[in-house]
């Protein structure tokens, strides 16, 4: 990134993770009486591997009940997944917001969002975090049936919103979700914490 230079113009937010804090422990936690317990459920029956088939397109209903037929001993548990799928949101991540904030308010780049969530739950969070409607647009890739790091999802942002990736920045939690984007002639930040992607904002010229 070091030699990375102003020529930016539209820069594209991941969203879980990077400005919205998910993550199923926030539900399960309460669920479950001991740590290793829900570190067990989580690794091995509501897994990651499945809960990403949700966000390529795949119905929350047959996801269920796809667990419910390999793990009846743990019916209630899966159905909360969805059932109670709000409570995995532990709100925005204020500081990223911030950064969001003023450059909506105070700089001319145009804000795309690109993201992994399924096409079921995402309306829903349209209606719990305002500042998702200050971006110009949003790809999902529960709506594409495609997810990220797959380099088909970012050619539909490329050509739906048409800009020139060379003259983007794409900022992602995930690594291989980086690595894709980069492979593309984006450039791209690995976002660890507000305060890093701050400061490697101001590092490529980006006024905040």
């Amino acid at each position: 990134m070091e030699n990375a230079t102003n020529s930016i113009s539209t820069i594209v937010f991941d969203l879980g993770g990077v400005l919205i804090d998910w993550d199923p422990r926030h539900l399960y936690k309460r669920i479950f009486t001991d740590e290793a317990g829900m570190e067990y459920f989580l690794e091995e029956i509501c897994t990651q591997d499945w809960n990403a088939q949700q966000d390529a397109g795949r119905t929350l209903e047959e996801a269920t009940n796809l667990l419910l037929d390999q793990h009846p001993q743990y019916v209630e548990e899966i159905k909360m997944y969805y059932g109670r799928w709000e409570e995995m949101l532990n709100g925005s991540i204020g500081e990223t917001v911030d950064i969001l904030r003023h450059l909506n308010d105070h700089t001319h780049y145009r804000l795309l969002a690109l993201t992994n969530w399924s096409h079921q739950t995402f309306p829903r969070a349209l209606e719990l975090f305002d500042f998702l409607h200050w971006f110009e647009g949003v790809v999902v890739s529960g709506i594409e049936k495609l997810k990220k790091p797959d380099p088909a999802l970012y050619k539909i942002l490329f050509e739906r919103y048409r800009f020139d990736p060379v003259q983007s920045l794409f900022v992602d939690d995930s690594l291989p979700n980086v690595e894709a984007a980069q492979a593309l002639g984006m450039q791209a930040l690995h976002f660890q914490d507000p305060k890093k992607l701050r400061d490697d904002l101001i590092g490529l010229n980006i006024t905040l």
